[in-house]
């Protein structure tokens, strides 16, 4: 029973694995020659681009950026806009790969506040973003969904509020794309990044970057291209400036396949069906004893379909090795890479057990999750208990 599809999702669906298999068999370079191969090459990966494009309701595909991860998109934004003087402000949910890129940039001169995000309360949030801007603020990066405990933030509010104020607003998708739905058409979201190996179905080594701004980091690489070659310098155009190299054409064709999977189950129900899951999952656990849940109960207009919690008395990690080893049940434990969201809900110590449903998990795998879980609290909590 697969439920850490935070991490990556799983299964593929089989187109998926089927265009990477076809890329790796027929696949050559694309942009780099002009035969027939890397034409049909050069198609593939300008036709995923269109089907991102068309999955978030942006009219500019040549401005989605194919990356090798959602912390590549994140870390082209920061590090390509920011500078010393420059101040940022971003939530107490942010995962490391917006963290730690902030930290480095230190010692450029780049200073960050967090804004503390308050579950279900979204004026809270935005009167604290407000309180957090400063008049040398030049971005603000906010995660959609935290990675662990599945609390949204008003990233629409949130964006205009910084056009508002003339700060560039960069959105981290990389728990919502795919689940929640995002619109860049009249959107005031600057920078939308995301991984393509979780809600949008890729594999593993993808991510975009969708550039909703006349303002473009700088690249953080340099390299060939396949255009404008006898240039010695990096081109400026857009996707050629940050896409140097030869590109990673089965992930990229089984992206575009994931993206079209998407687009045909429909993000809406994607989401219902996964936030139903976490609910069915949240009331039953609710009723468990030895149970600590962190978060209210999950609702659609607040939470993303994620899910923390630990049994009493027993370490997360402890928790998840009895369900991999006993059980046969996938999910994440620790601290998720994600330690501001930890110290805001006080896990910072214990870390959490993590299950994040997808369209594949059925009502009655959580059912029988639940019920081990029981088991678990029931007997192995009394083990470790014991002097």
């Amino acid at each position: 029973m697969y439920l850490d599809n935070g991490a990556t999702t799983y299964p593929k669906p089989p187109v998926v694995i089927r265009a990477v298999n076809q890329a790796l068999q027929t696949g050559a370079n694309p942009g780099r020659s002009g035969h027939s191969l890397s034409l049909k090459s050069g198609e593939l990966v300008y036709r995923c681009r269109e089907d991102v494009a068309r999955l978030f309701s942006f009219d500019k595909p040549e401005n989605v950026i194919l990356t090798a991860n959602c912390t590549a998109s994140l870390n082209i934004v920061m590090q390509g806009l920011l500078h010393s003087g420059d101040h940022v402000v971003i939530s107490s949910l942010e995962h490391n790969a917006v963290v730690r890129p902030l930290e480095a940039l230190k010692k450029r001169g780049v200073s960050y506040s967090v804004a503390k995000a308050v579950e279900g309360d979204d004026e809270a949030t935005i009167r604290n973003f407000r309180s957090a801007f400063r008049q040398n603020t030049r971005l603000c990066v906010c995660t959609h969904a935290s990675n662990v405990f599945g609390v949204r933030l008003p990233a629409e509010r949130l964006a205009a509020l910084c056009h508002l104020n003339g700060i560039l607003f960069c959105l981290d998708a990389a728990q919502s794309a795919g689940v929640l739905p995002i619109s860049l058409s009249d959107s005031s979201i600057d920078f939308l990044c995301a991984a393509g190996h979780k809600g949008l179905y890729g594999p593993m080594g993808n991510g975009i970057l969708l550039i909703n701004s006349e303002i473009v980091p700088d690249s953080l690489i340099q390299g060939g291209t396949g255009s404008f070659s006898s240039d010695r310098s990096q081109p400026e155009v857009l996707p050629d400036r940050f896409e140097s190299g030869t590109p990673n054409l089965p992930g990229i064709a089984g992206l575009g396949e994931g993206v079209r999977f998407v687009l045909r189950k429909d993000t809406g129900a994607i989401f219902r069906h996964e936030m139903a899951l976490c609910q069915q999952l949240y009331r039953r656990l609710e009723q468990t004893d030895g149970v600590i849940l962190y978060t209210a109960y999950p609702q659609p207009q607040s939470h993303a379909p994620v899910l923390s919690f630990n049994i009493e008395g027993m370490d997360s990690e402890h928790v998840a090795q009895i369900l991999s080893r006993q059980y046969g049940i996938a999910v994440r434990a620790g601290l998720h890479c994600a330690p501001l969201a930890h110290e805001t809900y006080e896990t910072a110590q214990t870390g959490t057990v993590r299950v994040v449903p997808s369209v594949f998990t059925q009502p009655q795998q959580i059912r029988q999750f639940t019920e081990i879980i029981k088991k678990i609290s029931k007997v192995d909590r009394k083990k470790v208990a014991k002097p």
